[in-house]
């Protein structure tokens, strides 16, 4: 048979094959494995020789052991060593066990998650069977969207809960944080605000919560609207790396339904122990502490969670971001609430002195702060709570002088205005779960005022905005 060149017709199909060939094999899973063994072993993590020149930092590993094959996430890498830290606790590591590179820990979320429970690897916790992954495969370290490329925040919209819709009032895209000392009533704030029925989607991640009640968040509080919900768990028992983990899966679920147009109500509860989760993981790879014990990756991975919340670009929906910030002993500028409170649109103040009071949600209306505010009150409910601030102020400044008996009814009509209408707004605030969501805040403040002096209740003259 004699060897005929190729012409260019018959050599076309076979190239377009080739190059068909290298994309597809191209792809990162199909990436060819790179594996190396394990050369020391620590309490915090292990060193794999063999790796150093196929890994990057925050990719993951398979460790291969006896009792099968687990993750870990590559945390330093040296010349002659990569440190890695392991994804569950308690996992068997032997010198010389096998190590494969496994690439960025990816996720593929779809429609059929809401209702789910999962763990921060994605695996349902539940007891409802398996879950069907989607299309859409991302990873779960992706970046926030371009800041020119984004749409700006607009529309407002109510939360039910009284002294945030009048004090705070929030936007769809908007990134909120609830900052208290523990106990203070974070998590029940958190329970009333997932009620919230402007959101088409909520994704809850849960950060070394107490394991007892995540069956109580999940079955109480949300009861129905766990239809529409995701919650990603990562309780404190379990590992650092699990627990930091869990607010970038439940984010980058969030991304997912943003980019299907929807608006999605985020809560992490809490970002504190995301930080916590973070300083553990970077002392055991050897990182020094900054500030207070913390070191610098901590102040680089919280603005890089918190930016990937906000409006999406053009064309899709909102991620609005509820955050809680556990202050230590109080303390509202320790290094995790000083930081965060310069990233977020706004917070929210809970003081361990209104909670004793018996006045809950215990939320500080002198100090909460909504950077977005004026986007949803009108005008006139501006100049409103401008007034409502300044009777607060002169009712809380003047407390000691009223008990000692220096208080003079006539001489201060500002005081004397404040110390009838304060307590009637303060009751007014007050809140519990178990009570019905509030349609209007200003028409319900309005109609205390008016009963309390005598006023026939007529509908409130202060118009309202729609707020979605």
């Amino acid at each position: 048979m004699t060897n005929m060149p190729l012409t260019e017709d018959a050599l076309s199909p076979k190239l377009d094959h080739l190059a068909g060939l290298v994309s597809r094999y191209a792809k990162p899973e199909y990436a060819v494995a790179h594996g190396g063994h394990v050369q020391t072993i620590a309490a915090g993590h292990y060193t794999v020789s063999g790796l150093s020149r196929h890994v990057r930092l925050g990719e993951f590993v398979a460790h291969k052991s006896a009792t099968g094959i687990h993750l870990g996430e590559v945390v330093r890498v040296e010349p002659e060593l990569a440190y890695v830290c392991p994804i569950e606790p308690g996992e068997p590591i032997g010198i010389h066990d096998t190590v494969i590179r496994k690439g960025a820990f990816r996720i593929s979320p779809a429609e059929s998650w809401c209702g789910r429970t999962i763990n921060s690897l994605c695996e349902p916790i539940d007891g409802l069977g398996p879950i069907v992954e989607g299309l859409d495969r991302r990873s779960i370290s992706n970046t926030a969207p371009p800041s020119m490329t984004r749409k700006r925040v607009e529309k407002g919209f109510r939360t039910g809960v009284r002294a945030i819709d009048i004090f705070s009032p929030l936007c769809h895209g908007q990134r909120l944080g609830i900052f208290a000392g523990s106990g203070v009533g974070k998590s029940t704030l958190l329970s009333m605000l997932a009620k919230a029925d402007a959101f088409d989607r909520v994704v809850i991640a849960l950060v070394g919560e107490r394991g007892r009640e995540v069956r109580e968040f999940i079955e109480d509080t949300l009861g129905e609207n766990m239809k529409k919900s995701i919650a990603v768990v990562a309780t404190s028992d379990e590992s650092p790396m699990l627990r930091k983990m869990a607010p970038l899966t439940a984010v980058t679920i969030a991304e997912h339904f943003r980019d299907q147009g929807d608006n999605v109500l985020l809560i992490v509860d809490s970002v504190t122990r995301f930080a916590h989760a973070i300083r553990e993981v970077a002392t055991a790879s050897g990182e020094p502490p900054i500030a207070r014990g913390y070191p610098a990756s901590v102040f680089t991975e919280l603005p890089r969670l918190l930016e990937r919340a906000g409006p999406g670009p053009e064309g899709t929906g909102t991620i609005t971001a509820i955050i809680s910030i556990l202050v230590d002993g109080d303390n509202h500028n320790d290094p995790i609430a000083d930081s965060t409170r310069g990233i977020l649109d706004g917070h929210i103040v809970l003081q361990r002195s209104i909670a004793e009071e018996g006045r809950y949600p215990p939320i500080d209306p002198l100090a909460s702060i909504s950077r977005l505010a004026r986007k949803a009150w009108t005008p006139d409910q501006e100049k409103l709570v401008s007034r409502l601030k300044t009777l607060i102020h002169r009712f809380e400044e003047t407390r000691d002088l009223r008990l000692i008996g220096g208080y003079r009814p006539g001489a201060d009509p500002d005081l004397d205005m404040a110390v009838k209408q304060v307590p009637i707004i303060y009751d007014v605030l007050k809140q519990s779960p178990g009570d019905r969501e509030s349609a209007d805040a200003f028409a319900d403040l309005a109609a205390a005022l008016k009963t309390a002096a005598g006023i026939p209740n007529q509908p409130s003259t202060i118009p309202t905005r729609p707020r979605g």
